[in-house]
């Protein structure tokens, strides 16, 4: 009997938190949202466009492009700030060579930069860190709240 009671407390004691955490929870942005990422093309680099699921929770980004751990996989996250500031990471896997910029710029290469955007109630903006500025291109995004969607009734 021991055992279940340290069972019973503990569960008691993680549920009282949860309930904590969902009634402080959520914020003006969240919500799910489209980023579009433009990167242009320089030198003999081609530019190309991506568009591609995110959401906002808690005050928390997560967008991601493609497959987990293929080439062209591309994951953003970070947290927004009650003012709407945001330090993004973006840690990716380059799809093509005629896309990436760099010595060491090849299909299957793993790579990362930062983008400092800025959210508003239903739109936001960010900008890639330069890098190098030799290898790095301003890449631009734009992010855009879908609306909320409201359950339909049985047909």
């Amino acid at each position: 009997m021991h055992r279940f009671g340290l069972v019973l407390a503990v569960l008691s004691v993680l549920g009282g938190s949860g309930a904590v955490a969902q009634s402080s929870a959520g914020g003006p942005f969240d919500g799910n949202w489209t980023t579009t990422l433009t990167c242009p093309a320089k030198g003999s680099t081609e530019g190309y466009t991506w568009q591609f699921p995110s959401v906002i929770q808690n005050g928390n980004f997560r967008g991601e492009h493609g497959a987990a751990g293929e080439p062209g996989y591309l994951l953003i996250e970070g947290k927004i700030g009650k003012d709407g500031g945001a330090k993004l990471a973006a840690n990716g896997i380059v799809a093509s060579r005629k896309y990436a910029r760099g010595v060491f710029a090849h299909k299957g290469e793993e790579y990362s930069y930062n983008i400092k955007a800025e959210f508003k109630e239903t739109e936001g903006t960010g900008t890639r860190d330069a890098g190098l500025g030799i290898v790095g291109r301003p890449c631009t995004f734009e992010f855009a709240k879908q609306p909320a969607t409201v359950p339909t009734g049985g047909r």
